[in-house]
């Protein structure tokens, strides 16, 4: 059984663009459905679907690739916040990806959302992961 849940998830979607696979299993849980459908709606992933196997729950995410030569959308995806040690940021400290070319990803008390939302919304929360 695997405690952290996202990075598990971030993991196998590193893994499966450094091989140039096509789609991903992940096991489903709030938090990975919530993440996926954030890094849909930001032109990160194709596409994602919810499945059940087994009596399991599974996402198969569609992962997006550039040009001719299958360059991958994700070009780095780090885990910031982690089980042992917990980052929080508040509204005027959020990061910036990237000079604003990334994202990042975090869990808010109105929902998991991304850093540029967050901002706009004036509220902070726990910075899960950063994304470009």
């Amino acid at each position: 059984m695997v405690t952290d849940t996202i990075a598990d998830m971030l993991t196998r979607i590193r893994n499966a663009n450094m091989v140039g696979h096509q789609i991903v299993q992940i096991p489903s849980t709030k938090m990975s459905f919530a993440i996926a459908s954030i890094l849909k709606e930001e032109g990160f992933i194709e596409e994602f679907e919810y499945y059940i196997e087994d009596q399991r729950q599974y996402l198969l995410i569609s992962l997006k690739y550039l040009g001719k030569s299958r360059k991958p959308a994700i070009v780095k995806i780090e885990r910031v916040s982690k089980p042992g040690l917990r980052i929080y940021k508040n509204s005027k400290t959020l990061p910036v990806v990237l000079n604003s070319l990334g994202i990042a990803i975090i869990s808010t008390s109105k929902g998991v959302m991304t850093n540029v939302k967050a901002k706009e919304l004036g509220i902070g929360g726990e910075v899960l992961c950063y994304i470009w």
